[in-house]
């Protein structure tokens, strides 16, 4: 079996996590480009863990301008088998308020502006996302938060806006409408790249606000937003460190397929493909181009 490298991206309250040893940040070369920062190399109780900030230290990357496909090739390249995207996000639901964490299942994506794949002319490839989130990370994120005493709902859609404006009244209703539980802007194309890279992906959604349906409560604001996350992410902190610390230590296989995804989804016969692209592809679909 393989060895559980628990990566996650979030914010800067996960540099220095309870019980977390033997921290060093490494610079990881990416052929996609630049990504948002080093990767934070670590372990919790033997669990070997890269943390990546997806905004960069200090926040400095805007939603639209990460590199979301050099932030997942770098932590392909550093091991993770299973990744936890921890985000702020905003509730389109009454029952979901300002603290409330979800450990989402779906999303839809309405960005416009993104890199969405690493495959493209001279390496096609089609991987599902039918069902983006891993079941076993999910599970485990779940089993952790209730221990904690996390108030967490399992389940919901995500949508994914472009921003890095918030959202209008009228866009708001309407995802209201479509029965989407959060919305954010940072986990597409994050979630099917990291399918596409065949690590094994889930979203705990820390919610930080109303959005701005809510006509009880004030429209979301920076400030706002801030002062739910500062309080969230002592809870996140001690749902994560105990997730890793019971978290398989050998890579459990996922039951949907998360970490097989590209067996079935080359399309571009082997002689038409380009090899510079390829080149690019090393860490992402080494193990089918080259297994």
């Amino acid at each position: 079996m393989t060895q559980t490298v628990l990566g996650i991206i979030g914010g800067s309250g996960f540099y220095d996590m309870p019980g977390m040893t033997n921290a060093q940040w490494r610079h990881i070369e990416s052929p996609w480009g630049r990504a948002s920062d080093e990767v934070l190399f670590a372990e919790v109780d033997g669990l070997p863990i890269r943390f990546m900030p997806r905004h960069g230290r200090g926040h400095k990357v805007p939603p639209s301008g990460i590199n979301f496909r050099a932030n997942i090739d770098c932590l392909k390249r550093a091991g993770v088998t299973d990744l936890l995207s921890i985000s702020a996000c905003g509730s389109l639901k009454e029952e979901l308020p300002p603290g409330h964490f979800v450990v989402v299942d779906q999303f839809i994506d309405r960005t416009f502006a993104r890199e969405k794949s690493f495959f493209g002319a001279g390496c096609v490839a089609h991987v599902s996302v039918a069902e983006p989130i891993s079941p076993v990370l999910a599970d485990a994120l779940e089993t952790a938060a209730r221990a904690e005493n996390v108030d967490v709902t399992r389940g919901g859609s995500y949508l994914v806006m472009e921003g890095p404006q918030f959202s209008t009244r009228a866009e708001s209703e309407l995802y209201r409408s479509w029965g989407c539980s959060v919305i954010g802007m940072t986990n597409m194309p994050e979630a099917k790249l990291a399918r596409e890279a065949e690590i094994c992906y889930a979203t705990l959604a820390m919610v930080t606000d109303y959005d701005c349906w809510h006509t009880e409560h004030d429209n979301v604001d920076v400030a706002s937003v801030i002062a739910i996350m500062k309080s969230n992410t002592e809870k996140a902190q001690r749902l994560v460190a105990n997730l890793a610390r019971n978290f398989p230590k050998q890579h459990p296989a996922c039951p949907i397929g998360s970490d097989r995804a590209l067996d079935v989804a080359l399309i571009t016969a082997p002689d038409a493909r380009d090899p510079a692209l390829l080149a690019k592809l090393d860490a992402v679909a080494g193990r089918v181009l080259h297994g």
